[in-house]
């Protein structure tokens, strides 16, 4: 399963963003270091189902919307100088390990300090929680990587030693390989054997931009300044509300309004006995929501995992005609995969035997067999042919 990592400083409402993603429970509180311990939960990426296209109402889906899950941690704050062991932060870059990308939740209204400490609105300046969290998270790779360096020059005396590959082998246990090095080499243009302290650093920043891809949240838009929301939007910034959606999630739980994470409103249900308090709060809701296209939390999610991480959608069955699996369930599976996969690919996600018993693919749309080295497209319905069940 793709994981998500929700980061920032403490404070800045990565909990309730975590809370608002999975329903999860998770401690909120108006103080730093709430979340000691990291959260472990399930939230969902929003697709469309192509069960209304192809007429086979399939019943996984809501009103032909699919929602596919992946996994979300929501780590402790990260104060200045984490990656020297202060505050929590050992831990909380060592709970960064497994994640595929990282949502930095931001405080876009400026109302905490750089600990996480509540301030006055709009005194912080929300773009230097950008930088700060970058930064530590580059040192802490550093500090890695130098703590191995002088071992690594020794070997890369000898002939035929790859430093790419020993670098990589390094940072294994960050899911780093060796074409993240490679690129983030080329990207650089460090010459590893030569380079000083500032070319590695330079280099570390960049291997973690490239292995652990990064996108900006501005939580706590709706109660944000004009001049703080201006300054993050140069950081291409997808500004949100969490509490706003977790009302909103709760509200739908308890069948008061209608609402799909990911909608740009909601319905209020006629026979919804609301107090004129919530009444009152779900229109500040809906007052955001028009401004801002959505809560913006759902819209972070998709983002991760479509844009930054470049994954499609794919949907294998196993009858091309009736689009179902061997039960008969008509589209029970949706898999996350890698722009630029083929059907051979495809087939070794299913199943590691049916990979290897691979013999062709047919396109459930033209019901035409396709090529293995065929690169598929998002929403792509495929039934594989293997020699192995």
């Amino acid at each position: 399963m793709i994981t998500l990592a929700i980061a920032g400083k403490p404070n800045c409402g990565k909990s309730t963003f975590f809370r608002a993603a999975t329903l999860a429970q998770a401690e909120i509180a108006n103080y730093p270091f709430t979340t000691i311990d990291a959260n472990h939960g399930v939230a969902y990426v929003r697709t469309a189902c192509p069960c209304q296209e192809m007429g086979v109402p399939c019943g996984n889906c809501q009103d032909g919307v699919r929602f596919i899950p992946v996994g979300l941690i929501d780590v402790a704050g990260l104060v200045p100088e984490a990656h020297m062991g202060r505050g929590l932060g050992n831990q909380f870059l060592d709970n960064l390990r497994q994640a595929d990308a990282i949502l930095q939740i931001v405080d876009a209204s400026g109302a905490t300090d750089a600990e996480g400490n509540p301030v006055e609105i709009g005194s912080r300046d929300p773009v230097k929680d950008i930088e700060f969290l970058q930064y530590e998270m580059s040192m802490w790779m550093y500090g890695i990587l130098s703590r191995n360096w002088a071992k690594l020059l020794r070997q890369a005396q000898s002939k035929n030693f790859s430093l790419v590959s020993a670098i990589a082998e390094v940072f294994a246990g960050l899911g780093i390989t060796f074409e993240h090095v490679r690129d983030a080499v080329e990207a650089t243009d460090v010459d590893l054997r030569t380079a000083g302290e500032e070319d590695l650093i330079r280099f570390c920043r960049e291997l973690m931009a490239i292995s652990k891809p990064m996108l900006i949240v501005g939580n706590k838009a709706d109660q944000a300044p004009e001049a703080c929301l201006d300054r993050l939007k140069a950081h291409d910034v997808i500004f949100a509300s969490a509490a706003g959606e977790l009302a909103l999630r709760m509200a739908a739980e308890g069948k008061f309004i209608r609402y799909l994470p990911g909608d740009q409103g909601f319905t209020v249900n006629p026979d919804a006995n609301l107090s004129a308090a919530q009444r009152a709060g779900l229109q500040k809701v809906a007052d955001f929501m028009q401004r801002f296209g959505g809560t913006g939390v759902q819209k972070a999610l998709d983002t991760a995992v479509f844009n930054l991480l470049d994954l499609i959608v794919v949907f294998p069955v196993e009858d091309e005609n009736k689009l179902t699996d061997g039960r008969g369930r008509v589209l029970p599976d949706a898999y996350l995969m890698k722009r630029g996969s083929t059907p051979r690919d495809l087939a070794y996600q299913v199943h590691t035997e049916i990979g290897e018993g691979f013999l062709y693919a047919i396109d459930a749309r033209t019901k035409m067999r396709i090529k293995d080295s065929q690169e598929l497209k998002n929403g792509d319905i495929i039934k594989i042919v293997s020699v192995r069940k």
